[in-house]
């Protein structure tokens, strides 16, 4: 079986991991023939470049800034990305035969180039639906609903659906919405395809070096916020908690990562004096993992607005490293129905800042972590395995 994954992201192994690259190693590992294509940005590389990583090809086609940029930089890199993934895919890959493409959205302007890639290599494409756009956007207040710009990308949105012939979708919700919001869709092509990770087994450490290093006290609880500080996560959530529980010595809170706004928090910690914060930018994987250890309590935050059933990933990280999660979303996400069934941690309403403070409180409090921790861990062994993932495409392909 012959592999072409588009993918929008794809870090180099030295880089660190993520859910894509965790499922193109399992399913080269299941005896399939990937080959990756990937928008790279223009900051990282100069040149497109084909060479072998993790065992397989990996073609990094430079397009543009598309992470931690403007509004309208994004805007014109995501208009790019199509032009410049046809050009190089046809030059490095387009005497190459393909059984299936894998890719994912956002974002939906990749549509043509997958309906593209079909029609040259004559195969199905499966689609790996991780975000709804464009209602996220307004959702979010970015965009207007019903405006010429919302109407465009509505468009782009129901042509990526018409041409996937399989469409994955993270959650129980994310199925029923596309599936109530899209009634045309045959609902045989639309199924769950949950996030899942490929497990590590190393995940105690009785060493703290990055509390060291960066003066963490041992004695407190570390909650820990690892991945993107962009809008949907919203931050004025985090920075309204740092400011109430300032004084708290036994809390004691930990932000790695980058995003547009990543400063918020910054600003927030330098005017109010916290001394019990830190913010950190993305730490080579070897030291984030080692910090998921060290902490006590893995956070998500989610903008209280949305109204599409957001699912983030990063709660498989902290369930692999057996930390208790403490989410607070929006009321539509069924990611609280995952922390009740698992039993791995709490959830609140994020638009509640009072409610979001005091459960920080209590959990900083608890002697029950430990054992809320391991059945995350527990659940993600049975439910969120990478292999899940591969057998759902073999059920398709094989």
């Amino acid at each position: 079986m012959r592999v072409l994954y588009i993918a929008t992201s794809f870090p180099e192994p030295n880089k660190g991991a993520t859910i894509y690259t965790d499922l193109a190693e399992a399913l080269y590992e299941a005896g399939y023939e990937i080959t990756v294509a990937v928008s790279e940005q223009s900051r990282n590389k100069k040149s497109t470049e084909l060479k072998k990583e993790r065992n397989f090809d990996v073609l990094r086609i430079v397009t543009g800034n598309y992470y931690d940029v403007g509004l309208i930089e994004k805007g014109i890199t995501t208009l790019k990305i199509p032009v410049l993934m046809r050009k190089g895919i046809t030059k490095h890959l387009g005497h190459r035969k393909f059984d299936m493409i894998l890719f994912e959205a956002p974002p939906v302007t990749n549509v043509g180039l997958v309906a593209w890639a079909k029609k040259k290599f004559n195969c199905r494409a499966y689609l790996m639906l991780k975000d709804i756009f464009p209602q996220n956007a307004v959702d979010l207040g970015i965009m207007k609903c019903n405006s010429l710009l919302f109407r465009y990308f509505t468009t782009k949105e129901k042509k990526l659906y018409k041409t996937a012939d399989f469409i994955g979708c993270m959650s129980s919700a994310n199925k029923n919405y596309v599936a109530e919001h899209n009634p045309w869709l045959d609902p045989k092509k639309v199924e769950i395809f949950p996030n899942t990770k490929k497990l590590i087994d190393n995940i105690e450490s009785n060493e703290s070096p990055i509390r060291e290093r960066y003066g963490i006290p041992n004695e407190a609880c570390v909650f820990l916020f690892g991945g993107n500080m962009g809008r949907p996560q919203y931050i004025e959530l985090l920075c309204k908690a740092v400011k109430e529980c300032k004084d708290d010595n036994e809390i004691y809170f930990l932000f790695v990562g980058r995003g547009t706004d990543r400063y918020k928090l910054e600003q927030t910690i330098r005017e109010k004096d916290i001394k019990n914060a830190l913010v950190i930018e993305n730490l080579p994987r070897d030291e984030y993992e080692q910090i998921t250890r060290e902490c006590d309590v893995g956070l998500i935050v989610l903008d209280p607005r949305f109204t599409i059933p957001n699912y983030p990933s990063r709660i498989l990280s902290y369930m692999e490293y057996a930390k208790p999660i403490l989410a607070a979303t929006d009321k539509v996400t069924d990611l609280k129905d995952l922390i009740e069934e698992a039993q791995c941690g709490e959830w609140v309403w994020s638009g509640d800042t009072d409610a979001f403070v005091t459960r920080v409180k209590e959990m900083a409090a608890s002697k029950e972590l430990s054992t809320i921790g391991i059945n995350g861990r527990k659940y993600i062994e049975d439910n969120f395995n990478v292999k899940n993932s591969v057998d759902i495409l073999e059920k398709h392909f094989k």
